[in-house]
């Protein structure tokens, strides 16, 4: 439980990485020793940047960042590994969690590996780890420095349901002081007992008490409210400005009044308050699929044999599954197992005992965007992809998934992961491909959007293969076949 005591404050803080990209406006909240809070906000609110602040990699703009104690220690667990961690071993991963040599290393790494349920050789490099092993590895690096104030960042991403109920059973005896951003409503609900609440529109962070429903809830209300408002402001708006244009014209000291309620109407447009940013979900979408010549025999994908990695062994499975247009895939398995690799390699055509014909276009929702070209601008990865290059189609459609003029115009490193995200799925729309192979489609994506990706995977007409740790999205789209890894002996 939280204690009346403040382990973290922010007294008026603003941050702005230049002064076209400001991101917090005179901020000031603070957290109470022991509490488990949940960060919200929409794709690209800054609520990353605003663990970098916590954590001291970046530096507020002005105001004042306070921890009680001053010492009181913080260690992160990232979304997505490092890039420059990918060539160590576990073992040296772990030896840079600590300032100086830790000579019981190997011993305080297997005691984490029992909290996450992890086991692992510690000479195992990590780009050799499942997406869903990095996740945990990721927790476990935060886990053994024992800090005062933990933060989460997507922890839930790549983890399969095992991994998720442990993790929730332990942030629920956790008794530090944890922050948490996740989209994962379940996961939030069984462990926060407050929230801090980004609003993009205004740059401010709104703090509320109670679990991740109670907050949406009353935010909910809150926006009727605002929403009412604005409607009757509008209104008075429209009254003035028509009777403003009765009294010009009527001359003499009329004009006078007719002025002054053209002010009148100025100042009280004004004060209508902003819609939320976080309110905006993405416009439906259609994934147009590949329209293949008459000649192609249908055949999108042909499995004659499938491998999965059990006991640290490759196993392979002879089996005879077709995948023609309008059929759906679902691949199943605890983390570790070999379904990231089975994706990566279905993507570069390189899988054994899988033909996919040269003629078919592969869209690819890699789950950490490393197929994404991190240097290049964000328009020019949407460009590539299109055959026929309208630069008005490409903006009208990445508009529907809020990527606005300057996100296009961006670096996708400077990008948050849910826009990437975003980023990527407006690019499977311009590309038109005969197959989608979608690995943890759901990750870094705000809530509100899944329905309606589920929609356009769904209603897609090509072939997918998908793969998902969750239940709720892959029970909104029609799977028609499905490989289970685990059961392949």
């Amino acid at each position: 439980m939280p204690s009346d005591s403040v382990i973290l404050r922010f007294s008026d803080v603003s941050f702005e990485y230049d002064h076209h990209h400001p991101l917090l406006d005179e901020v000031g909240f603070s957290v109470r020793t022991g509490s488990r809070i949940t960060l919200m906000g929409q794709n690209g609110a800054g609520k990353s940047s605003l663990f970098k602040l916590i954590t001291g990699e970046l530096h507020p703009t002005s105001g004042r960042i306070s921890r009680t104690p001053q010492d009181a220690t913080i260690a992160i667990s990232q979304q997505v590994m490092p890039r420059e961690a990918m060539d160590f071993s576990i073992r040296e991963y772990f030896a840079t969690a600590f300032p100086k040599v830790e000579y019981a290393l190997d011993k305080l790494i297997a005691e984490i590996f029992d909290v996450v349920h992890l086991n692992l050789s510690l000479d195992k490099k990590i780009k050799e780890c499942s997406g869903g092993q990095q996740a945990r590895l990721l927790l476990a690096y935060a886990l053994i420095q024992k800090p005062d104030i933990l933060l989460l960042d997507e922890p839930t991403n790549n983890l399969d349901q095992y991994g998720i109920d442990h993790l929730t059973a332990f942030l629920i005896m956790y008794e530090k002081t944890c922050l948490v951003i996740s989209h994962d409503a379940d996961f939030l609900n069984a462990f926060a007992d407050g929230v801090l609440y980004l609003d993009m529109a205004t740059r401010k962070i709104e703090q509320y008490t109670g679990n991740y429903n109670d907050v949406v809830e009353e935010i909910a209300k809150r926006r009727e409210r605002e929403n009412y408002l604005n409607a009757r402001m509008q209104r008075q708006i429209k009254e003035k400005r028509e009777q403003a244009e009765v009294f010009a014209h009527k001359g003499g000291k009329m004009r006078g009044v007719a002025k002054r309620m053209r002010e009148s109407a100025a100042e009280a447009e004004e004060s209508i308050v902003s819609v939320r940013m976080d309110d905006k979900v993405i416009r439906p979408f259609h994934i147009p699929a590949q329209e293949f010549e008459t000649s192609f025999n249908g055949a999108v994908v042909q499995f004659t044999e499938v491998s999965s990695f059990q006991n640290n062994k490759a196993v392979t499975k002879n089996i005879d599954l077709t995948l023609r247009k309008h059929t759906h895939l679902l691949i199943v398995g605890p983390n570790g197992i070999g379904k990231s690799t089975l994706m990566e390699q279905l993507a570069i055509r390189s899988a054994k005992g899988a033909i996919i014909p040269e003629e078919v276009i592969v869209g690819y929702y890699k789950q950490d965007f490393s197929n994404l070209e991190q240097d290049h601008v964000a328009i020019d990865v949407l460009l590539e992809v299109m055959v026929v290059k309208e630069e008005r189609i490409l903006r009208s459609t990445a508009a529907g998934f809020l990527l606005s003029s300057k996100l296009l115009e961006s670096p996708i490193r400077t990008l948050s992961e849910g826009q990437k995200g975003l980023l990527s799925f407006c690019r499977l729309v311009l590309m038109q491909p005969g197959l989608l192979i979608l690995d943890e489609p759901t990750n870094h994506i705000n809530f509100r959007h899944l329905p309606v990706i589920a929609k356009a995977l769904d209603e897609y007409e090509g072939a997918i293969i998908i793969v998902s740790h969750i239940p709720s999205f892959v029970e909104q789209i029609r799977i028609d076949e499905t490989i289970d890894l685990e059961r392949i002996k």
